[in-house]
């Protein structure tokens, strides 16, 4: 593939992964979804899955106070963002993806896959 300067291209195939595997990436930029090290600490995301409605209240280097399930976290609780998956092994690290399943570690129970994220959204100040 010949690429100018003009050019911008957001994702390149990778030649080690399978053609199902580099969609669902591809897939997962077109959904749309916030990738962690772009978030400053102290914002706040709504995550709306299939199944419940998440607060979460970014800390930095993958830690956030989540809130919003009301067996594992009905009060905030200090957890590790793993990522995003489609339901298998593969995660995304530090990205929470529409379509996707968020995974996360608790501190009493490792780790937490949500249900499919239907919307993440950086809530605003009142």
């Amino acid at each position: 593939m010949n690429m100018d300067a003009t050019t911008t291209q957001l994702f390149l195939p990778n030649d080690h992964l399978d053609d199902t595997v580099n969609g669902r990436i591809v897939q997962s930029e077109i959904e749309g979804g916030v990738h962690l090290h772009d978030v400053l600490p102290g914002t706040v995301l709504e995550v709306t899955t299939q199944n419940r409605a998440y607060t979460i209240e970014y800390q930095g280097r993958g830690q956030a106070l989540i809130s919003g399930h009301p067996v594992f976290c009905p009060e905030p609780v200090l957890v590790s963002i793993h990522g995003s998956t489609w339901g298998g092994s593969m995660l995304k690290e530090r990205y929470i993806g529409r379509g996707m399943h968020l995974e996360f570690g608790h501190p009493q129970r490792q780790p937490i896959t949500t249900s499919v994220i239907v919307d993440v959204r950086e809530k605003r100040a009142a």
